[in-house]
């Protein structure tokens, strides 16, 4: 008989920039920081930097206070860095991009992360837009890879990891063990309109919306029938608050335009956005927050 192969253990590289501190890209460095990479948050102005610390030591703060952190709150925001400098960037292996859903916002930050850290590896956390047209606009399109993390990130287990045309096999590979090593799991999604999760997730939801259009049934009841029947955690309105009705209605009409009319938003989610009735960060959604 052969002898045994080790077990390898996979490591996360030692620094990791995240390219916006928003709600995701808070979480995003939570996690990394928790699991032990350094890590550099890039962020457009002094007062956006400024929020998305507070966002970041509150989220290790409250990681804290439910006896989930490896070390002392102030020994893992000593790992922490938030800049308005890309250049602060040089030395990462990996950048995740965690700006809003805008092709030519996100392939800025890309492009710009790519010029100051070479070598690293890049991600974006893009939950509908293609990795393989990103991937298109950068000098290194096999180094760059789809990993949508959920929100909230500290608290999600999964990570779609998302293949683009050009991502290299070996890059899908270590993205997986980043994800294991983060103590998520991975799923490996071909780069397609929505993936796997938001395709599903936006018609479960858009569905729901039309029958509260339609007077079928409350919000509330609505997503009752999904928790208590289905077993999902939570509602796909409630969701829809979470994640934002403005969120929701462009990856609908992103995928109305990529996979046809089956997506078209229903009324209620555009009138409610036209209202700022944008969930839980307004106060009001299909919800009262």
């Amino acid at each position: 008989m052969g002898e045994e192969q080790p077990v390898t253990t996979p490591t996360l590289p030692s620094t990791v920039g995240v390219y916006g501190g928003g709600r995701m890209g808070a979480g995003i460095a939570h996690a990394f920081l928790v699991s032990g990479s350094r890590v550099v948050v890039v962020e457009g102005d002094d007062a956006l930097a400024e929020a998305a610390r507070g966002r970041v030591v509150t989220s290790v703060g409250k990681a804290a206070e439910r006896g989930l952190l490896p070390a002392t709150v102030e020994e893992v925001l000593t790992a922490l860095s938030v800049t308005t400098t890309p250049d602060d960037l040089t030395g990462c292996g990996l950048v995740v991009e965690a700006v809003p859903e805008d092709t030519e916002l996100k392939l800025a930050v890309l492009r710009r992360a790519e010029q100051v850290a070479p070598d690293a590896v890049l991600a974006t956390n893009t939950s509908s837009l293609s990795v393989s047209a990103l991937a298109a606009g950068l000098k290194a399109p096999e180094r760059f890879i789809g990993l949508h993390f959920f929100n909230p990130v500290p608290a999600s287990d999964l990570v779609e990891v998302v293949v683009g045309e050009q991502t290299a096999p070996a890059l899908v590979e270590q993205a997986r063990g980043w994800v294991d090593a983060l103590g998520k799991t991975g799923i490996t999604v071909q780069d397609s309109p929505g993936f796997a999760s938001s395709r599903l997730g936006v018609a479960i939801a858009l569905e729901a919306m039309r029958m509260v259009q339609e007077g079928v049934a409350s919000a509330a009841d609505i997503d009752t029938a999904m928790t208590l029947g289905y077993r999902h955690p939570v509602g796909p309105l409630r969701t829809t608050d979470i994640v934002g009705l403005d969120v929701r209605l462009a990856i609908a009409e992103h995928l109305t335009r990529e996979l046809g009319p089956r997506f078209e938003p229903p009324q209620v989610l555009r009138d409610k956005v036209a209202a700022g009735e944008l969930g839980r960060k307004t106060g009001r959604g299909f919800y009262d927050w």
